[in-house]
């Protein structure tokens, strides 16, 4: 996976991605959210996150009061425990990782609290979410980090020009 490659083209099309998206939410099509699914799946059918893992790496999901408790129990600590080991408040009052790449990310890419994994770790990179048009600024992020949202877009554009 040529992480700099896919940033650099992200990087590039930005503004087309930006029209695009927001082309969508002034009128969006009446398949949108079938389409939007199907892309995804189509697109995840080929990108292995395996093999990449770069939102592991240099982003830090949102931890819900229900992920610091589900995963705090699971390791056997009070939750104020695992938040003053791995987590911080940010500039938005939200509860983030201390420090990147997360901890919970093995040598192999795999996540050691995978099935325990927070809420915005399983929806990331929300490309199959209904009204995709309703995170087009969080779309546009995530393109320059995961190369499966920069396809995506790239993808649903095609479609959609058909």
């Amino acid at each position: 996976m040529d992480l700099e490659f896919y940033k650099k083209q992200a990087k590039l099309k930005q503004k087309d991605h930006r029209k695009f998206l927001d082309s969508l939410k002034k009128k969006p099509p009446k398949n949108l959210d079938y389409l939007t699914l199907e892309t995804h799946e189509e697109t995840f059918k080929e990108i292995d996150c395996l093999s990449c893992a770069n939102c592991c790496k240099t982003t830090g999901p949102l931890f819900t009061e229900k992920d610091i408790e589900r995963i705090s129990k699971h390791l056997r600590m009070k939750p104020a425990d695992f938040e003053a080991k791995f987590l911080k408040v940010d500039e938005d009052q939200d509860k983030v990782l201390q420090n990147l790449p997360c901890f919970f990310l093995n040598d192999d890419n795999t996540c050691s609290i995978y099935e325990l994994r927070p809420k915005a770790c399983r929806e990331y990179p929300h490309t199959d979410r209904k009204k995709i048009y309703q995170i087009n600024n969080l779309t546009i992020q995530n393109t320059l980090i995961c190369p499966a949202t920069y396809i995506f877009v790239e993808r649903l554009r095609k479609a959609l020009e058909k």
